[in-house]
């Protein structure tokens, strides 16, 4: 179930992230400002709809989905991607596609904090959360 993701985290720790939007194909400037960024982020559940919002001086995303199911998302780095977000065994996994590209974001709680792993080839970001 959603209900350990639900509420607001704050970014606390971050690591390797510059590289994995190097993967991503990230322009330089957008890279230095991403990893100096600490955002926010917001999951709630309506019905069957899960919404998770992201906020940052940066830029704001939200995206609303149902597991399972297929959406289309304009990432905080504009790439155009179809996502799925499916729960396994308290993992939330997320895989964007793009251009015949292929990134994976999982989200678990570990000792109250949510643990955030982005996948890219070979290039893995774990970004640390805490609840506010």
């Amino acid at each position: 179930m959603v209900e350990p993701f639900l509420g607001t985290w704050k970014l606390v720790s971050s690591e390797n992230f510059e590289d994995y939007m190097r993967e991503l194909g990230v322009d330089f400037a957008p890279q230095n400002v991403a990893g100096l960024v600490k955002p926010t982020i917001t999951i709630s559940v309506h019905g069957e709809v899960i919404k998770l919002r992201t906020e940052s001086p940066f830029k704001n995303t939200e995206i609303s989905f149902k597991l399972g199911e297929e959406f289309d998302e304009t990432t905080a780095d504009n790439r155009k991607v179809k996502s799925i977000i499916n729960l396994d065994g308290g993992t939330m996994i997320q895989v964007q596609k793009w251009l015949g590209k292929e990134t994976t974001i999982k989200r678990k709680i570990v000792d109250g904090k949510m643990v955030v792993e982005c996948t890219m080839n070979n290039v893995v970001s774990t970004r640390i959360y805490e609840k506010v």
